[in-house]
């Protein structure tokens, strides 16, 4: 049974950090592109960041490049999303995705609330 498990969200003043770590169960995690989506209220989920099996290559929306970064840990299972310099733009339900491009091998996470709030 494949298991993503978002942690590390929470509450946070504009201009605050936070790390989100996505723990992954249940499937080949280095055989897996993983990204962080987030999900703001009345909008569409977006992607926010993605990184390659190996982690050699990151892409990220223009609206979090310079103030997150995404890495992962394939001995762990574990993806994370630094996050810096947040405003209340980036008020959203983070999600973490891991997928095998051009499979049926797509799953997500059950998400984790960042607020961004003074």
């Amino acid at each position: 049974q494949v298991q993503l498990v978002e942690s590390g969200g929470g509450l946070v003043q504009p201009g605050g950090s936070l790390r989100l770590s996505c723990a992954a169960s249940g499937l080949s995690f280095s055989r897996y592109a993983m990204s962080w989506n987030r999900q703001a209220p009345g909008k569409e989920r977006e992607l926010v960041a993605s990184i390659t099996t190996g982690g050699g290559t990151t892409n990220y929306a223009d609206s979090v490049k310079g103030r997150f970064t995404i890495s992962r840990d394939n001995a762990k299972n574990t993806v994370y999303l630094q996050m810096n310099s947040l405003s209340s733009e980036d008020t959203a339900v983070y999600y973490c995705n891991a997928r095998i491009v051009g499979t049926r091998y797509d799953w997500w996470g059950q998400g984790t609330q960042v607020t961004v709030s003074s």
